[in-house]
């Protein structure tokens, strides 16, 4: 019994043993020396992962009593987190080197996080859920304040710690409530319980503040408040690996919790998640309107994200789970593109994150111009771009599940948000002239812009496929 289950928590032991050997490796011979190749094994060893993530025979697998699951949902959600994780790892070794911040640490923390984020949408049990949940987020702050000599990224970590201990304590009460009214903390005993004796008031505050929780890790508002502190103040490397793996990790260990042990109380949580949705929407696509800091604008552009992701959650069917997973695949790929051109925005050898400073930027640099509008028009939304068929998704799934309001409000919001991509796309080619930027950008970021930018315009054929690939994790969820 022993050696099935961790047979079936295999990949976890593999990145959780590969990390520990690395720190050791790193430690005994010669720390910083060591840390080029600390960062590309763990590059590797990630992305060899996420590639058998996405090559692993169909079916479903429970260990240690229901409390791990391994399902085609979990594997979809671990196949992108570990890919994105190890693209994030390579493009941050230039940055960090210019920078003096060339830690083996980075890496380390960064795959310890990921096994955090693989238990979290395996999580068959409470338990479970807030043991990865913790090890995420433990990572997480530590490298959010990775440049010690910074103020603003020692604020970042300090900020993040706090409110994260806060959103983990109401995480934690939800479930000690859900586990005192239902007497299990499986998933599935929590939703037999309800099936039989109804949602009671206690399970229903204990509902509300798990959602709570759950919405903090998101980055949905109102919880929001950590989002635009964080990704100004961390190193521009770590700002893009909040932007993207650990949104995937929140969402859908939302989405499992949501379906896997409340199936019975839809009826309730779809009015959390649409609220959630609609304020999320609105608040990003607003308070983004004001911003001039590209790192604070691509903060709250991920809570409007945010918001539509969990507009497919909202429906609460089959085809609203396949949404948010091609939602967030689609928003992965335009975010790390987005950072690749973030990280080499320098003049004069120090950073810039000004927008106004990308003025007629395209005379200097005419195809990383050209990529980063393509980007900006797949985050806005604007066809046929890639992005847009991310939102398309979302919107059937409310109109299909009867809240066509909510569909509306997504429309509405969208068209407030495009103002500030189309904005920067205006700085760009039509700006008024100013010193120009002078970041050389490595070959690899290089390849990761032009890359991503050419996902969103020739992904439009069929997607790449990741939409079947969606549907079956989606049924396998549901099932």
């Amino acid at each position: 019994m022993i050696g099935t289950d961790l047979n079936t928590v295999l990949p976890e032991l593999i990145l959780a043993g590969f990390s520990m050997a690395a720190l050791l490796f790193a430690v005994y011979f010669g720390k910083d020396d060591r840390a080029n190749a600390v960062f590309w094994a763990t590059a590797v060893v990630m992305t060899g992962l996420g590639v058998a993530m996405i090559l692993a025979p169909d079916g479903s697998r429970t260990a240690f009593n229901g409390a791990f699951v391994d399902d085609g949902f979990a594997r979809y959600a671990k196949s992108l987190m570990l890919i994105s994780g190890a693209v994030i790892i390579l493009m941050s070794k230039d940055y960090l080197e210019k920078n003096n911040l060339l830690k083996f640490e980075y890496p380390i923390l960064i795959a310890l996080a990921t096994v955090g984020m693989m238990m979290m949408v395996s999580a068959g049990d409470l338990m479970a859920l807030y043991m990865g949940l913790e090890l995420q987020s433990l990572a997480l702050y530590v490298i959010a304040a990775f440049r010690r000599d910074s103020l603003k990224s020692t604020e970042a970590g300090l900020k993040y710690f706090v409110l994260g201990a806060l959103s983990s304590g109401l995480l934690l009460y939800g479930a000690s409530l859900i586990y005192g009214f239902s007497g299990t903390t499986v998933f599935s005993g929590i939703a037999s319980t309800i099936d039989g004796n109804g949602l009671g008031l206690g399970m229903i505050f204990g509902l509300v503040f798990m959602c709570a929780g759950m919405a903090f890790k998101v980055s949905a508002a109102p919880f929001h408040m950590w989002t635009p502190d964080v990704y100004e103040g961390s190193p521009t490397p770590v700002t893009a690996f909040f932007a993207t793996a650990p949104k995937v990790a929140a969402a859908c260990l939302f989405a499992r919790v949501m379906h896997d042990a409340f199936p019975e109380a839809q009826a309730d949580w779809t009015q959390i998640i649409a609220f959630l949705s609609v304020t999320s929407m609105f608040l990003g696509a607003i308070a983004a309107i004001g911003q001039t800091n590209i790192k604070r604008l691509m903060a709250y552009s991920s809570i409007a994200h945010m918001g539509f992701a969990l507009m497919g959650l909202a429906a609460g069917t089959e085809g609203g789970v396949q949404a948010l997973l091609i939602y967030m695949a689609i928003y992965i790929v335009m975010n790390i593109g987005t950072f690749a051109f973030i990280l080499n925005m320098e003049r004069d050898g120090r950073a810039v994150t000004d927008i106004r400073a990308l003025n007629q930027y395209s005379t200097v640099e005419p195809a990383r111009a050209a990529a980063l509008a393509v980007l900006m028009f797949s985050l806005a939304g604007i066809p046929p771009m890639v992005g847009f068929f991310g939102k398309f998704y979302v919107l059937k799934a409310a109109i299909e599940a009867d809240m066509a309001w909510l569909a509306i409000a997504g429309v509405i919001a969208s068209v407030i948000g495009a103002f500030y991509y189309l904005r920067i796309i205006y700085y760009m080619y039509f700006g008024s002239e100013v010193e120009p930027l002078t970041g050389k950008m490595p070959a690899l970021h290089y390849a990761v812009l032009m890359g991503s930018a050419a996902i969103m315009v020739f992904g439009i054929i069929n997607l790449f496929g990741i939409e079947g690939y969606a549907a079956s994790a989606a049924e396998a969820l549901l099932k």
